[in-house]
């Protein structure tokens, strides 16, 4: 078994606040994981130490065979943040663009570029400020800026918050076309409906990992017919449940 992503020990402090406590967990290539938690939990944390973004304090993180933080590997990783990272004076274009710049892409890149913004169905306004799309349009943007590059992992914090129903489907439709390329997406999410919609999920609570599984090895696990209900038992339970 080949993973994406390895984690194995990892604890991380701030300040007083023991964000990470000790999590392992591996991820599988080619599928979609689900992060589940209550806002605090350490979703974000982690995801950002998976990216090298953040130092652990101890413990160990492999981000495709590569020991993190690794700058190289991060070209072949696309990342949407919690908030809206983008630069509301420029056109969905000339973002898609900077990203892409940004990651290394010189091959094609006006090709890419347009490929990504279709795949989010915002061709018809690439020549756009993104100070004047609705807040459903400029995380599309976000998406597209983080797949631009064709990365082999894509980390999506939080890609769903605060978007509208018929949009969250379109998202966890590009989702699953991307899994059938064989990217890897690591999906955190608060939004226990939308678990289901993951390869395998791993629930976080104070830092750790409380259960993992698919959906329905979750459920089954637990004896309980909703994932909301599944969390509340493992975290009960204590963790690794």
């Amino acid at each position: 078994m080949t993973y994406a992503v390895e984690v194995h020990e990892v604890h991380k402090r701030f300040g007083k606040v023991h964000a990470l406590r000790g999590l392992s967990l591996n991820i599988e290539r080619g599928i979609t994981y689900g992060l589940l938690g209550p806002n605090g939990a350490g979703k974000t944390t982690l995801i950002r130490a998976i990216m090298g973004l953040l130092k652990v304090d101890s413990g160990q993180i492999k981000l495709l065979d590569q020991v993190m933080p690794n700058k190289p590997v991060m070209a072949r990783v696309g990342y949407m943040t919690q908030s809206v990272a983008l630069y509301e004076d420029l056109t969905v274009y000339q973002n898609v663009q900077f990203f892409a710049t940004m990651a290394g892409l010189n091959n094609h890149t006006r090709q890419a570029i347009e490929e990504a913004i279709a795949l989010v169905d915002l061709s018809a306004r690439a020549r756009s400020p993104v100070r004047e799309l609705s807040g459903g349009m400029q995380r599309r943007c976000s998406l597209a800026c983080a797949l631009v590059h064709r990365p082999e992992v894509v980390m999506l914090d939080e890609p769903t918050v605060g978007v509208d129903p018929q949009l969250r489907v379109q998202f966890w439709d590009h989702f699953r076309r991307l899994n059938e390329q064989g990217i890897t997406l690591i999906v955190s999410s608060h939004v226990m409906d939308e678990a289901e919609r993951c390869t395998r999920l791993g629930f976080i609570r104070h830092g750790t990992l409380l259960a993992e599984g698919s959906a329905a090895e979750l459920l089954a696990r637990a004896g309980t017919s909703t994932l909301e209900e599944a969390f509340l038992h493992y975290a009960e339970q204590g963790p690794e449940a």
